[in-house]
């Protein structure tokens, strides 16, 4: 029997019209070269003219149904490919599995799963191992887990689950479907035998891709003892394995097995092989197969240039971003973010170097680009270009909770809280769920503002959100409750936090300090300490702040000591601000200027601030006239040192030279901050000034100051006039100290706030002593705990007593 070489009988393709319209269909002959024809079109993808054979074929077989169903398929004209299908009289399994495979190709689930359970009824033809082969890739692509264990079953009741092909699909799909665990139980019952290089790939994938590094590293081992080849498939994945365990001992022996094997020219396997020394921070190792690659592949310098950045090398990875345009390389929608990365992370790059990028985006028509806007948001947001930012947000036609997010954060970056909080709701308006991310930044701009109640929403939103635990967000919720004074809160939040680290231990001191909790702070410091964790430079200016506020001298002194001695912390002004500070309270005024001299730092305004306060409780002139001028110099704007030294000079008898320190400070145009004061509740803040009569209640805050101010008289409360006005009576003088603002803001808070809930009162100023004493008075009177924060500390008020021990 003689065999027919298919080769000899192939007809030459170019004339295909004229063979189409000329040839005459006699006998088996014709019959067998139109097939082949047909076969010769449907690969070439010509299916018009394909189908214009087929409908000139008088006798169609199999196979002629077959290829005219696949070309359709494979041209993604599947609902031709079905009409065909349908009229198919001689329909087989391949016939099935043409129509199946194109619908699983495309992504069309429905239609594929209903024409498999359609053949399966059907009964004539079962599926096999091509059948549920198809199936699968797409469960595995689409992510169908139920659709995937379905077709599983399936293969278990057919017996086609025994099969290497079906059984490796199987693999990879329960992988791709972050079911670790199947895919490893069908990688075991596998005979060792039975595994072939697909199998162990898919396995070593599925490892690499669901967060289990280092069972990849030890899948590719076992796979090369059992003596099966690695491929350009299995050398990426064990690569990113080795990569992000930064294990570059194992991933440079991976790469003497990619030379030896003869992979190391191919441009995927080179890719990750960069990628990997890149992440481990071998740059030098990763360049030089940069500049070794035949191709100048996009993925491979895009890896280097985000290393770069991660490393802090913004100059290396501009250069190569230069480099990139210079080569006129295809830069893509993942090089551009890296590169502006570089501007977001170091101001040592100029800003006008970040716009002509952003020129280049326009022009390159990048600027459609989601990624690519967040990436812009992002940039001059970090770099304080807030105008810029907004610009190119609004300009984003669709936006996510990363666009959103970068421009939050951006604001809270740049002290801007009250727009970052008006940002965060547009975004929750505009049905934008939030992350972790802006979650903990929208905390930190409420810690800010000091809105507790916000702060509370925020908190309630991302506990119903179900998001895990985050670090970040839990030490926002920290020193958002600290900073809010509701220290209860912050306690029950660190208490169940599983990990601490240092922000949360130094937000928890400084949280202490600031609400007159000094025992605490320290408590916390020694914690701290005693669990492994050392101290930074911010812990200790909460630790001093703690030990100044309590006039602890002896433990200031040793923690002092122990920065530089233990931790090798040079102190700074900070430090310094607060040991002086704590010296001249105490009245030594020998150790602040002993302390001042041996400023390894130039003394800043908090240093001379610090003298001056000193210096006014203890009625020392001499040291407040040398602070109050240094801080002129300073800050010439401030009136601090101009108020305070006039108060001085009167509370001393010397009202002309009173008299002199307002003038001057009139003769240069510098206006005395007005105190303000403000309460929080139900959803809005109500703020008053001294003798303010603006607000819609102010007959009823009047009358309850009024009656307030009785009260606590009778209770043995006695104004303060040195802190009340120095050109009125002795009524005037009483009146005026009556109507300053904290007493009109706690009298509101009488009011308006549900009895036995405490009233928080924020003052942009140091509370005066004269409301300091009268608060006292107050929490006593009406049973009511007063949480006042001024702009150094939180007073907590409660039956005649203050958290700072009247040490403020």
């Amino acid at each position: 029997m003689h065999r027919l070489d298919f080769r000899k009988c192939r007809l030459h393709l170019t004339p295909f019209g004229n063979y189409i319209h000329n040839q005459s269909y006699n006998g088996g002959r014709t019959k067998l070269h139109s097939n082949l024809l047909l076969g010769d079109l449907s690969k070439f993808g010509r299916v018009e003219e394909a189908r214009q054979l087929f409908d000139k074929m008088p006798e169609k077989d199999e196979f002629t149904w077959n290829t005219m169903i696949v070309a359709y398929s494979v041209s993604g004209r599947l609902a031709d490919a079905e009409k065909l299908f349908r009229r198919n009289p001689v329909k087989n399994t391949i016939s099935w599995n043409a129509l199946i495979s194109g619908y699983c190709k495309h992504g069309s689930e429905d239609e594929a799963f209903g024409l498999f359970w359609e053949m399966q009824f059907d009964g004539r033809r079962s599926p096999n191992e091509y059948s549920f082969g198809s199936l699968i890739r797409m469960c595995a692509s689409l992510g169908l887990l139920l659709r995937g264990e379905q077709i599983h079953g399936c293969t278990v009741k057919t017996g086609f689950d025994l099969d290497v092909g079906v059984v490796n699909g199987l693999l990879a799909m329960y992988a791709q479907c972050k079911r670790i665990s199947e895919a490893e139980y069908l990688f075991v019952t596998t005979p060792l035998g039975q595994r072939n290089n697909v199998t162990w790939t898919s396995m070593l994938t599925g490892y690499s891709k669901n967060g289990f590094p280092y069972k990849a590293i030890e899948c590719f081992r076992d796979m090369t003892r059992q003596g099966n080849n690695s491929n350009q498939f299995t050398f990426p994945s064990v690569l990113t394995a080795c990569a992000s365990v930064l294990a570059r001992r194992v991933g440079a022996q991976v790469h003497g097995c990619i030379v030896k094997s003869g992979f190391k020219s191919n441009i995927f396997v080179q890719s990750a092989l960069l990628a990997m020394y890149a992440k481990c921070r071998d740059l030098v190792t990763a360049r030089g197969l940069l500049e070794g690659m035949d191709v100048d592949d996009v993925v491979s310098w895009n890896s280097m240039i985000v290393e770069c950045v991660r490393e802090g090398l913004e100059e290396e990875a501009l250069s190569l971003f230069g480099k990139m345009h210079e080569r006129d390389m295809e830069i893509d929608e993942f090089t551009i973010p890296s590169a502006l990365n570089c501007f977001a992370s170091s101001s040592r790059i100029g800003i006008e170097v970040a716009s002509s990028v952003h020129c280049l985006i326009v022009k390159t028509g990048y600027g459609a680009y989601k990624p690519v806007n967040n990436a812009l948001v992002d940039m001059y947001a970090k770099r304080g270009v807030m105008d810029s930012a907004l610009k190119v947000f609004e300009g984003m036609v669709e936006k996510d909770v990363i666009s959103w997010t970068a421009l939050v954060t951006g604001n809270t970056h740049n002290g801007c809280y009250e727009e970052a909080l008006k940002l965060f709701c547009d975004m929750r308006a505009g049905g934008v769920s939030p992350d972790q991310f802006v979650t903990a930044s929208v905390l930190s701009a409420s810690a800010e503002l000091t809105l507790l109640e916000f702060g509370k929403q925020v908190h309630g939103n991302h506990i119903k959100s179900g998001f895990p635990p985050s670090l970040s967000v839990d030490n926002s919720l920290v020193t958002m409750y600290t900073k809010c004074g509701s220290l209860e809160d912050a306690d029950v939040i660190f208490n169940s936090m599983e990990i601490r680290d240092l922000i949360t231990w130094t937000a928890l001191i400084v949280g202490y300090a600031k609400n007159g909790k000094a025992k605490e702070s320290l408590q916390s410091y020694s914690l701290m300490v005693a669990s492994g964790i050392r101290p930074d430079y911010i812990t200790f200016i909460g630790l001093l702040f703690a030990c100044s506020h309590a006039g602890l001298i002896e433990e200031a002194e040793r923690y002092f000591d122990a920065m530089r001695t233990v931790y090798g912390i040079t102190p700074g002004a900070e430090h310094y601000a607060c040991m002086i500070d704590l010296f001249g309270r105490s009245g030594d005024f020998d150790k602040a200027e002993e302390l001042l001299n041996q400023m390894e730092v130039e003394p800043d305004a908090t240093v001379w601030k610090a003298i001056l306060a000193a210096s006014r409780k203890h009625g020392n002139i001499e040291n407040g006239e040398r602070a109050a001028k240094n801080l002129m110099e300073l800050e010439p704007n401030n009136a601090v040192p101009y108020v305070l030294l006039s108060n001085m000079y009167s509370a001393a008898g010397r009202q002309e030279e009173a008299a002199n320190v307002r003038r001057l400070m009139k003769s240069r145009n510098i206006s005395k901050e007005p105190g303000c004061s403000w309460v929080e509740g139900k959803g809005k803040v109500d703020s008053f000034m001294s003798e303010d009569r603006r607000h819609p209640r102010m007959g009823e805050i009047y009358s309850k100051v009024d009656e307030m101010m009785l009260l606590i008289k009778e209770a043995g409360y006695s104004p303060d006039m040195s802190f009340a006005l120095h050109d009125l009576d002795k009524e005037g003088k009483e009146l005026g100290l009556a109507y300053h603002s904290e007493k009109l803001a706690v009298a509101f808070g009488l009011l308006a706030v549900p009895s036995g809930a405490p009233i928080r009162i924020i003052k942009n100023l140091r509370v005066c002593g004269d409301c300091h004493n009268a608060m006292k008075y107050i929490s006593r009177v009406y049973l009511r705990h007063i949480i006042l924060r001024d702009s150094n500390c939180f007073h907590h008020f409660r039956d005649g007593k203050c958290s700072c021990g009247d040490y403020w």
